[in-house]
């Protein structure tokens, strides 16, 4: 795959600019964790919901990025969005980790349930990730996204869905489009996504 266009400051103007805000936006740990808020609030709509929001942000989002921003401070990665294979395998070995803690404190304190499913999917898609990103660059992007999608429609109803379904079209779009990934790359990740949401659905999750 070439070069991508917002590889550097000098070729992140225009178009390419507006592209690489918006996919820093709906970047994973962000979708993630507001999909968690949602997650959290429906089942308790109050301070307790928040704090589990909270909890679960903190390890299953906000850890990763911290990670990736210290890595990028000190040279170890080139670029917040990590262009290559190696870069990303601590992020997602930290992003695994993260996932479990926040299972494991859930579990043991009854947390909210649709919460416990979020931080299984985490698990479960992270691993999947840190394995095929091993070999290939698979979009976190848009199996994210995605992910977001099927689950905000599942449990918050099918014109939930279909409101958000244009952002999985766009973010897949843009990281074609900013040369982050192949078409290919980001197929794969849409099937990585919804496959494992469904898969959870059969098996009583978001349901």
């Amino acid at each position: 795959m070439n070069q991508p266009k917002d590889y550097s400051a000098t070729t992140t103007i225009g178009w390419v600019r507006v592209a690489r805000i918006f996919s820093n936006v709906v970047s994973p740990p962000v979708i993630i964790a507001l999909l968690g808020l949602a997650l959290s609030l429906k089942e308790l709509p109050n301070l307790q919901g928040l704090m589990w929001a909270l909890l679960f942000g903190f390890w299953v989002s906000l850890m990763p990025i911290l990670l990736v921003v210290y890595l990028l401070k000190t040279g170890r990665i080139t670029d917040l969005h990590m262009n290559t294979r190696r870069e990303r395998r601590l992020p997602y070995i930290t992003g695994v980790v993260g996932a479990l803690v926040a299972l494991l404190v859930i579990q043991i304190f009854s947390g909210p349930e649709l919460l416990r499913c979020l931080a299984i999917y985490s698990v479960i898609a992270l691993s999947f990730m840190a394995i095929i990103t091993h070999y290939w660059m698979i979009s976190i992007h848009a199996s994210s996204i995605t992910a977001a999608t099927i689950i905000a429609g599942l449990v918050f109803g099918l014109w939930i869905a279909l409101l958000l379904l244009p952002l999985v079209v766009l973010v897949s779009w843009v990281r074609i489009y900013l040369r982050r990934h192949t078409g290919s790359q980001v197929l794969a990740g849409i099937a990585l996504g919804g496959g494992i949401v469904l898969v959870m659905a059969i098996g009583g999750c978001f349901v």
